[in-house]
């Protein structure tokens, strides 16, 4: 008989599946015993991770800024499964651009993405989360500028210490509920994306700005993805039952220094 999976028979729900850390949480969860409910925007990438996860993962369009994208996610989990123990908040992003350039149509951009996707997806996901009455986990992906400060990110930092306080505000609300349902958020450094290598092709030497990115590290190197779904494993599984309303930190140590 095999070893039984770190998630075996739990459902899932990861938003920015298609590719970097969602796609890496998606792969790392199917192994591990789940079944998945990928969801992206970028539906050709989410088509081809499909084909490859299986019959344990299935795909869905889902734009995490519209309620209703929302709920026909939240009723196709329903429909399918009728339960529903993980939510990964991973869809996000924004502009490089600082406080005197940021225009108010890139601010409410960066947070509409990053912030009111966590207050829809999470107000969607937890009635039927709460009605299976079993354990649950929230994962909200915040990141390092949630936590520190950095001149050209002021509309995503603000964003992502947003989430942190959203995280720790939706475990309390939980526990006081008497539900069994966790929440936490992570905070990654720059991590091996094709996110942040679109990132640094804007700049005039994509290389060079690259490895400026991974020596922002002390460790000198970017994550891997699968590296930070790892982390995300451990607080979808039961294993981190009595880990809620906290946030971990992933950088390499760059919040050390």
């Amino acid at each position: 008989m095999g070893r039984m999976g770190r998630l075996q028979s739990k459902i899932a729900l990861v938003t920015g599946g298609a590719s970097g850390i969602g796609a890496a949480c998606a792969r790392a969860f199917v192994r591990e015993g789940a079944e998945v409910l990928v969801t992206d925007v970028q539906d050709e990438a989410g088509a081809a991770l499909l084909a490859e996860l299986g019959e344990a993962a299935s795909y869905r369009h889902l734009d995490v800024t519209r309620r209703e994208d929302w709920d026909a996610a939240v009723a196709m989990v329903r429909e399918r499964h009728g339960r529903l123990h993980v939510l990964v908040h991973n869809a996000g992003g924004g502009a490089a651009v600082d406080i005197e350039r940021v225009t108010l149509e890139q601010w409410r951009g960066v947070q509409a993405l990053n912030v009111e996707s966590v207050l829809l997806g999470t107000q969607a996901a937890l009635p039927l989360m709460r009605a299976c009455g079993e354990p649950g986990s929230i994962v909200v992906m915040s990141s390092v500028a949630g936590l520190i400060g950095e001149p050209g990110l002021v509309a995503y930092g603000a964003a992502k210490a947003a989430v942190r306080m959203m995280a720790k505000s939706i475990a309390l609300h939980c526990a006081r509920k008497g539900d069994r349902i966790r929440c936490n958020s992570i905070h990654p450094s720059f991590t091996d994306t094709p996110l942040v290598r679109s990132l640094a092709g804007q700049s005039k030497d994509p290389d060079k700005a690259l490895q400026r990115l991974a020596q922002a590290a002390p460790v000198g190197r970017l994550a891997e993805p699968e590296e930070v779904a790892a982390l995300v494993l451990y607080l979808a599984s039961d294993e981190s039952a009595f880990v809620t309303g906290t946030e971990l930190v992933i950088d390499g140590g760059l919040t050390a220094t």
